[in-house]
């Protein structure tokens, strides 16, 4: 086996940049059949846009923008030409943000993340991300069969039926959310159950500290982190080096300033920021809340890619609770749908080693039939359980923030 899933990991990054740019006119062209980005860029020059400081001349589309510009013009907020029936499948996430996939081989290029993980081809891989409505599942479905492996489409949940799967088929590989992973283990131990099979895993969408990461590599399994969202698919992946993660092939990276465009000092941290170079699809200057920062140098093992250090807190206040977005809009819908309550806070923790949120909601009257009510509609709006504190009025600091993340 080798140790990269291509040459072009290995290649000289100047190499990699002058490809990068050389493409990026005809992206920028293909983007501008679309009417959206055709006004957002109007006067622009694709011809002109070929380096890192051209392209910071251009404007950012903020993800926290997209539910609002999805609605206005469905589906795609007017950034997609190509009609929704030339793509393979159709999806939604929350806010809600709609994101057609590609029909061509790993359109979420994610087999070079699974190789660095220590997937290979004729591997089992046991995938629990959801399948329901929105992209996860399909991204890792997806990239693992690109890879060369089978795919049991497991989803999250019903882990009864996924051991009498495990036991059967015997996957050695495993993705999906480390908090599933540990639900998976714990509830085998328990019962009784073989999970031994599983021996590498790729996580994504939860936060995955270091208690958990030595916890999962206790009991038998070589766990990498990937970076990736659903517009995007995966963006940036752990390697065996263990020095933050790899930024993927095929896109451009910028780390900017929180609230601008403008790249930040070398090694400071700031929001991230991805062009993508699929003509199909293109996505030019898409700033995903999320903060980073570069690394120096390539990684030991032997990637040339630019480095992050991962995920280090968002730009804005839109969170991930179990790989889902939580957005500001969605505790206002809440607030909307419960007139009588004042102040909102939605406060996001670690209960052992599982996401959790609790809603504050000022309000003069409480009541248990009230405090269940909300709780239903804090799940229906967020797709998430959560628990509901009913606090006096005037409880809550009047400062603005409705998302508090204290993990």
């Amino acid at each position: 086996m080798t140790a990269h899933y291509d040459a072009r990991e290995t290649r000289e990054q100047a190499a990699r940049e002058a490809e990068l740019f050389a493409r990026l006119p005809e992206v920028l062209r293909s983007a501008m059949a679309a009417p959206a980005y055709a006004e957002r860029l109007k006067g622009v020059d694709p011809a002109a846009v070929t380096s890192r400081a051209a392209l910071a001349g251009l404007p950012v589309l903020r993800k926290s923008e997209l539910p609002v510009l999805h609605k206005a013009s469905a589906p795609f907020g007017g950034f997609v030409a190509a009609a929704p029936g030339s793509f393979a499948r159709l999806f939604t996430s929350p806010g809600p943000i709609f994101e057609p996939e590609g029909r061509h081989a790993d359109p979420w290029r994610g087999a070079r993340a699974l190789f660095a993980a220590g997937f290979r081809p004729d591997d089992i891989v046991l995938n629990t991300f959801s399948y329901h409505l929105t992209p996860g599942g399909f991204i890792f479905d997806a990239s693992a069969r690109a890879l060369g492996c089978a795919v049991i489409p497991a989803g999250p949940g019903n882990t009864e039926q996924q051991f009498e799967l495990i036991e059967a088929y015997r996957p050695v590989g495993y993705s999906g959310t480390p908090d599933f992973l540990k639900i998976l283990l714990d509830a085998a131990a328990s019962s009784g159950r073989d999970v031994s099979s599983i021996k590498r895993a790729l996580v994504s969408g939860a936060a995955f500290p270091p208690s958990l990461q030595a916890e999962i590599k206790a009991r038998g399994i070589d766990a990498y982190q990937a970076f990736g969202t659903a517009d995007l698919g995966l963006i940036a992946f752990e390697t065996e080096a263990r020095e933050g993660m790899v930024v993927n092939e095929d896109l451009i990276m910028e780390i900017v300033k929180p609230g601008t465009g403008d790249p930040v000092a070398p090694g400071d941290v700031g929001e991230i920021v991805v062009t993508s170079l699929d003509p199909h699809h293109p996505w030019i200057r898409l700033a995903l809340g999320d903060l980073t920062a570069a690394l120096p140098g390539p990684s030991k093992c032997g990637r040339t890619n630019m480095r992050i250090k991962g995920w280090m807190g968002r730009a804005d206040q839109t969170t991930k609770v179990k790989g889902m977005f939580v957005r500001p809009e969605q505790v206002a819908e809440i607030g909307k749908r419960h007139a009588a309550l004042g102040r909102l806070r939605l406060v996001v923790t670690r209960q052992g080693e599982t996401d959790a949120m609790t809603l504050k909601a000022e309000i003069a009257g409480a009541s248990d039939s009230l405090r269940e009510e909300i709780a239903g509609t804090l799940r229906a709006v967020t797709k998430l359980g959560g628990n509901v504190e009913l606090v006096n009025p005037g409880a809550l600091p009047n400062d603005g923030k409705v998302i508090a993340d204290e993990r």
